[in-house]
């Protein structure tokens, strides 16, 4: 219709070419889109399933997308339409577009989010978090208690300890509470660990490579035989 009408030919021209009356030549040709044409007159009309929609839309949020169970449940309930109505209704709802979203982030990418250097993230993972960070004031304040400690780390300020303590102290996090006291127990040790430039890491590497070397033994062998092979391969 609109594209004969758009080659120039009159809507007459087009009613007697398709062998339509004029009324509906005009109806069609006044449509803009498809859904122009169902506006009627029983269009919006009331139905006896209007009270009972809210409790079929629960239901089908709810994941009962089953028309026939629908019906039994709301016919207790005083609705006294057909079947075939309530069917009508959740096949409209299941042909109906669904809004696109996207799915929340998991726990361990916040976390993995969180534990990472800021510069390091992308700019979306950036303005996912923030959203996320917004919608929960636990989260930001254990957000900022874990960056903050990580420039500690990495940086050597280990003076900023008893002071990054009296903040956790401040927040309600139970769980960080837990893990204050316990570097709280070990404080001067602790300091040190983030003050100074040496480390065991050296220690903990040979004590692991040992674990291993007897790990691939066990049960095979005595302590003679350990004994060798941690010198041989050292």
């Amino acid at each position: 219709m609109h594209a004969l009408l758009a080659a120039g030919h009159s809507r007459r021209a087009v009613q007697r070419q398709l062998g339509m009356t004029y009324r509906t030549v005009k109806a069609l040709a006044d449509a803009t889109n498809p859904e122009d044409l169902f506006q009627g007159q029983w269009q919006n009309r009331p139905s006896v399933l209007d009270d009972y929609k809210p409790y079929l839309d629960d239901r089908w949020s709810e994941g009962c997308t089953n028309a026939w169970k629908l019906w039994e449940e709301i016919a207790p309930l005083g609705y006294k339409g057909s079947y075939q109505r309530v069917r009508a209704y959740i096949r409209l709802k299941r042909t109906s577009p669904q809004p696109v979203t996207a799915p929340p982030p998991s726990p361990r990418t916040v976390a993995g989010w969180i534990l990472r250097r800021p510069t390091a993230l992308f700019e979306a993972e950036q303005v996912q978090l923030k959203t996320v960070l917004a919608h929960c004031p636990e989260l930001d304040a254990l957000t900022r208690h874990v960056r903050s400690f990580a420039v500690m780390l990495t940086e050597r300020q280990g003076e900023l300890l008893p002071d990054w303590l009296d903040a956790v102290r401040q927040d309600d996090l139970p769980s960080l509470h837990t893990l204050a006291a316990g570097i709280d127990r070990d404080r001067d040790a602790v300091i040190a660990g983030l003050t100074l430039p040496w480390s065991s890491g050296v220690v903990e590497g040979h004590v692991n490579r040992i674990k291993m070397l007897k790990r691939q033994m066990y049960g095979r062998a005595g302590f003679e035989l350990l004994r060798k092979r941690v010198l041989l391969a050292s």
